[in-house]
């Protein structure tokens, strides 16, 4: 089936979603911490706490993908997966912050973050199913502009919302937490269901229907058949996105302290300025997950001029120079500058590596791929969760700034290896080619390389 070009507003519609997903996301990584805080846990509870995030994208994303690439019924193939995960992310955001105890608290990141993964990890192989090839940028792209948008409004909710909450009470979870979740958990929902509501899946052809009849749910063997025949781009991809998100972790995880004690000049988290430079850091924040939603519409014009390996290059140095430059700075508003780079970085990180991958799979195991690929995403997170505290205090010596340092070199190495990957081009030919062929190929046959 040559799958036709569509208008900007039905890639709008079916990108809408994640809109809502990068909600309630962001609101998890802002608040959880907090949230555990607030109930009890130690400082040294807080990575294994977290380690519920990583280790469930490990094992749901590759479950989900397999199971939405074998099922078609009357909703289709992937919008039941983002229904059913968008209503149990809105469950779980309304009962996360009437948490009343650790384990309660815990036990809903647990379902939370299950219930993202069902949500997300179909919607990257949406793209890849509804799309041709030449468009499949700007579907991707489009999705880094919610992931942006989602962000930013998820970071200044709680400020906007601190001028009219109570003040909170000790030992309990505030009053602006519980509001912002419940807002996220509506946000979540009404996005998602933009995108079911509004955009129809192309039905299976027959030979498709016939494989459907026989094809298992889940297939433990099958995935790990994928994981040892992974495309040469894939593997080459996966290097680049571990080395990627591991510059991305250093920031999430020591951004806010490096600016507190080494711009800020706090000498403990006592001192008046530290929490002063954990807010303007919010604020960094904010400002690079804007550009992130600014920048993500024109990628598909830098992919047309430099390839989609080139583009990707491009912006993860910007990201890399903007990093490395933060060692340098001591004045705060001059902050704002490199996160121009790291928010480039960002929306690449977020759409490219995902387009070049779709274009060298098969389009029947696109699910199951793009949910293995995930790993590399969740590796370095686990990582980073378990190793890096000794890094810290055996290598670093507790220099924060020296860990961002540490994410900039991370990302101008991927930046060097994205130059080596082999980019699939191919067309809606191709495509249907590989949809109506009984051959068992491990990847899609380029028809021409870049």
């Amino acid at each position: 089936m040559r799958k036709p070009q569509l208008s900007f507003w039905q890639i709008w519609n079916m990108s809408f979603g994640f809109l809502g997903i990068q909600f309630g996301w962001t609101l998890q990584m802002n608040n959880m911490s907090a949230i555990y805080e607030y109930l009890g846990a130690r400082p040294d509870q807080l990575p294994i706490l977290w380690l519920a995030a990583p280790l469930t994208g490990l094992l749901v994303q590759p479950i989900i993908g397999q199971w939405s690439d074998n099922t078609w019924g009357p909703f289709g193939r992937r919008r039941p997966f983002f229904f059913m995960g968008a209503l149990l992310s809105s469950l779980a955001l309304v009962l996360m912050p009437l948490s009343s105890a650790l384990w309660m608290a815990a036990g809903l990141l647990w379902i939370l973050d299950a219930s993202i993964n069902v949500s997300m990890e179909p919607f990257r192989a949406f793209v890849a199913d509804m799309l041709p090839d030449d468009q499949r940028s700007q579907g991707f792209a489009t999705q880094s502009f919610f992931i942006g948008i989602g962000s930013v409004a998820a970071s200044y909710l709680p400020l906007l919302l601190s001028r009219f909450a109570a003040p909170p009470r000790p030992g309990t979870i505030p009053e602006i937490v519980r509001i912002s979740f419940w807002i996220g958990a509506a946000a979540f929902l009404l996005a998602v269901l933009v995108t079911v509501t509004t955009t129809k899946e192309y039905p299976p052809n027959e030979h498709e229907r016939q494989r459907l009849k026989t094809a298992k749910a889940f297939d433990l063997p099958e995935v790990l058949h994928a994981i040892r025949t992974m495309p040469p781009t894939m593997r080459q991809l996966a290097l680049v996105q571990f080395l990627s998100w591991l510059g991305m972790f250093c920031i999430f995880l020591y951004f806010a302290v490096a600016v507190a004690h080494n711009v800020f000049g706090a000498k403990s988290t006592s001192d008046p300025v530290y929490t002063q430079g954990v807010i303007w850091a919010g604020y960094c924040s904010g400002i690079y997950n804007a550009v992130c939603a600014l920048v993500s519409p024109f990628l598909p014009k830098l992919a047309r001029k430099f390839g989609k390996r080139g583009a990707h290059s491009l912006c993860l140095a910007a990201g890399a120079i903007g990093l490395l430059s933060i060692a340098l700075i001591h004045d705060k508003w001059l902050l704002f500058i490199p996160m121009i780079g790291v928010g480039t970085a960002w929306a690449s990180i977020l759409s490219m590596p995902y387009s070049i991958l779709a274009a060298a799979l098969p389009a029947n195991k696109t699910g199951v791929y793009m949910g293995i690929f995930n790993f590399f995403i969740v590796l370095p997170e686990i990582l980073s969760a378990l190793g890096f505290g000794w890094i810290m205090s055996a290598l670093f010596h507790n220099d924060r700034m020296k860990a961002v340092i540490t994410g900039g070199i991370c990302l101008l190495a991927a930046a060097l290896l994205t130059r080596r990957i082999h980019e699939v081009l191919i067309d809606d030919a191709s495509l249907a080619i590989e949809e109506s062929s009984d051959v068992q190929k491990p990847w899609i046959a380029p028809q021409k390389t870049a």
